[in-house]
């Protein structure tokens, strides 16, 4: 009888995976990353203006709208620099893009305009529907 006792009182093997030390690790990663996320947004100063980038393919005809310092547009259609307004603006690139709804813009800002004037101008070319969108760099030079 005592074999049989000891057989019967082994543990049963279980089939289940116990999944509690996966939650507390769960909990600890989520606690670093919770902690470490605010610190990855940390800001730096660029200078837009300049790139060392090779230039995308470009557009057979080109729009151009540049943006100056003092808020002034113009807009740029087969080498013919026109100052415009931007309700005129939005008006001309909305017939654009009725025309060619793959139409694509560069914007050309000046280096001393506020990046708020670039950003309106890209607004102003959103709002005419136009969604392929560049700006425009120089290259990089050296000594500048």
């Amino acid at each position: 009888m005592s074999v049989r006792s000891q057989r019967r009182n082994r543990r049963k093997l279980k089939n289940e995976i116990n999944v509690v030390p996966y939650i507390d690790v769960m909990l600890v990663l989520l606690i670093i990353f919770m902690v470490t996320a605010p610190l990855m947004n940390l800001g730096t100063d660029i200078n837009l203006p300049d790139s060392n980038a090779r230039s995308l393919e470009s557009p057979k005809d080109p729009v151009v709208v540049s943006v100056y310092p003092d808020g002034a547009l113009a807009l740029m259609i087969e080498n013919q620099n026109q100052a415009v307004t931007r309700d005129d603006l939005e008006a001309r690139l909305r017939a654009i893009h009725n025309q060619n709804p793959d139409a694509a813009v560069l914007i050309n800002g000046d280096r001393t305009a506020s990046y708020q004037l670039v950003v309106d101008a890209l607004d102003t070319v959103n709002q005419a529907g136009i969604t392929r969108v560049s700006l425009i760099s120089r290259p990089f030079e050296a000594g500048r």
